[in-house]
């Protein structure tokens, strides 16, 4: 079975590595096209064209599949299904009915609850206690093709961003070679994805990063841990932007936004509800620290005024 292979971040990388691993056959990748990065802001390959070129397969960047001069490479390898991970690009009909077999997505949540961008993010930040990975056949829709594979996985206290990405990356990579395994033995039943529960996982916009010391101390502690390590949260103390990366909800109150202590155990700030002891910051030019750390280099003294974000 030929599989051709669509993703550009790490997450799709993962499960790229297990399909060759697993000797799955793979005509062609497509990733998007290279971006600037880092200091230099150098052209740099995705995480997916790394591993492609590492083993020697041909890569397709285009910008968009909208036109058969786009859609070329990935008729011509003739694949019998297409893979998709973390793309980053809208596919038009016309490349789902390529594969003979269809086109199948590994998606970061239990549909129908958190389609979309970022459903990794979206739902430490509201609060889940579980996500998963959700192996679906792709239709036209926005993650709203049948499921044909779906695991669970619970979201730790302790999990942010990064950590619950990696799970459920490795996750993704295992459960996809069980679905090709399936497929190719003409034994993956699909199953349409029920009304009730659908949820929408929004790309994350830099606006988002600053926090509004007005919402409740649980709900600030959930989008520390959802925004860590990207993109990031952030508060202002007299024009001066400090980077926020972890914290939690303790049982204070007072105005939000005021500093009501700034000591090794933390910066605790009053919210709308409780108040937020911040543990790890990092100001301009320098790096994440914890609080005391932290503190040696930007004092800040009960009273300091956290400012509110515009309504």
């Amino acid at each position: 079975m030929k599989v051709a292979f669509a993703g550009t971040p790490e997450f799709a990388a993962e499960a790229l590595r297990a399909i060759l691993s697993a000797g799955y056959a793979v005509p062609l990748v497509l990733t998007q096209p290279d971006r600037p990065a880092g200091r230099g802001m150098q052209l740099q390959p995705s995480a997916v064209k790394r591993v492609a070129l590492e083993h020697g397969l041909p890569v397709d960047q285009p910008e968009k599949l909208r036109t058969p001069e786009q859609q070329a490479a990935l008729a011509a390898c003739a694949p019998d299904v297409l893979v998709v991970a973390a793309y980053g690009l809208l596919l038009p009909q016309a490349v789902l009915e390529l594969p003979r077999l269809g086109c199948i997505n590994i998606h970061a949540s239990l549909l129908p609850r958190w389609r979309g961008a970022a459903p990794i993010q979206r739902a430490i930040e509201a609060g889940d206690a579980e996500s998963g990975i959700t192996i679906m056949q792709m239709d036209i829709g926005v993650d709203t093709g049948a499921m044909l594979l779906k695991e669970a996985l619970p979201i730790l206290p302790d999990d942010n961003g990064g950590s619950l990405h990696d799970k459920l990356a490795t996750l993704g990579a295992r459960m996809i070679i069980d679905a090709l395994d399936k497929l190719r033995n003409g034994a993956l039943p699909a199953t349409a994805q029920p009304d009730a529960g659908v949820t929408y996982a929004a790309k994350i916009s830099k606006a988002e990063s600053a926090l509004d010391f007005r919402l409740t101390a649980p709900r600030l502690a959930n989008k520390l841990r959802a925004f860590d390590p990207f993109p990031g949260c952030s508060g202002s103390i007299s024009g001066t932007v400090l980077k926020l990366w972890a914290g939690e909800a303790v049982d204070l109150h007072d105005e939000p936004g005021t500093v009501l202590r700034a000591d090794g155990s933390g910066v605790v700030v009053a919210c709308g509800s409780g108040a937020l002891r911040l543990t790890q910051l990092q100001k301009p030019g320098g790096k994440r620290l914890p609080a005391a750390d932290f503190l040696r280099g930007f004092p800040l003294a009960a009273g300091t005024r956290f400012e509110l974000p515009s309504a």
